[in-house]
């Protein structure tokens, strides 16, 4: 009986997870690898480089008509604002954008996209996690 009860326990532990991964997604940002930091490298290239620039410093024609100003992703990570450099909430910030700002959502992108922009954009700061 007990065996049952365990067996049954697992079987819906299981369930649930298969079905959380199905619908929500993984919750873990995937590994970061050179080929996913290249990807990210392109789409930054092709769509931040106008406000942020080449270099990650958001000194861009732009950037100085913009108010917020864009991240100067050159400083340290904790001087980020909104994300103080934390990954999750970067991935956040390009996912959804930032009201009242000149920052978009870039849901457009896949999933695995918008983690290789995370990985990218961090490399610009003077003090890397």
């Amino acid at each position: 009986m007990k065996r049952r009860v365990w067996l049954s326990v697992l079987m819906i532990f299981i369930a649930f997870s298969v079905l959380g991964t199905a619908f929500g997604g993984d919750p873990r940002p995937p590994k970061k690898t050179r080929a996913l930091v290249n990807t990210g490298k392109a789409l930054y290239e092709k769509n931040c480089t106008p406000c942020h620039g080449p270099n990650g410093d958001g000194n861009t024609p732009i950037a100085n008509s913009l108010n917020p100003h864009p991240t100067n992703f050159t400083q340290h990570l904790q001087n980020w604002p909104n994300t103080k450099g934390d990954p999750e909430k970067i991935f956040d910030v390009i996912s959804k954008g930032i009201p009242g700002s000149a920052m978009v959502s870039w849901s457009k992108f896949s999933e695995k996209e918008r983690w290789g922009l995370v990985y990218f954009v961090m490399e610009f700061s003077t003090e890397k996690k």
